[in-house]
């Protein structure tokens, strides 16, 4: 599975952007796909999933109610929309997935993830 973010840019605190993920190869056998950002000299941290069956949905408490995860299976497409941004929501956001099965614990921890996409960058003024 190859996977390709797009959509980052720079916003206005307060403002809303959409970041989108686009996924290639044998995306149906995903079974868990998330949102993780990182900040240059720190480490990678969770923000969103969105696993199978349900889809069962899990966020980062720092952006709970803020931004919303969402999948399009048919176009093979991860969504996440962001409102409210804060400065601190700065980051390179990143798509990635897995074909494993994760328990409610795993599904905010990077390292459960197996594909990645390349990240795409946020920037809150």
């Amino acid at each position: 599975v190859q996977l390709v973010e797009s959509g980052g840019g720079s916003v206005q605190a307060g403002g809303s952007l959409s970041i989108s993920c686009v996924a290639s190869g044998d995306a149906s056998s995903s079974y868990c796909m998330g949102w993780f950002r990182r900040v240059a000299g720190k480490e990678r941290e969770a923000v969103a999933s969105i696993c199978r069956p349900g889809p069962i949905t899990s966020y980062a408490d720092s952006v709970k109610g803020r931004f919303t995860i969402s999948q399009d299976n048919a176009k093979n497409t991860l969504t996440l929309q962001m409102n409210n941004l804060k400065p601190e929501d700065t980051a390179m956001y990143y798509c990635a997935g897995t074909r494993s099965l994760l328990l409610s614990a795993n599904r905010l921890r990077p390292s459960q993830y197996t594909y990645w996409g390349p990240g795409t960058q946020v920037t809150v003024s």
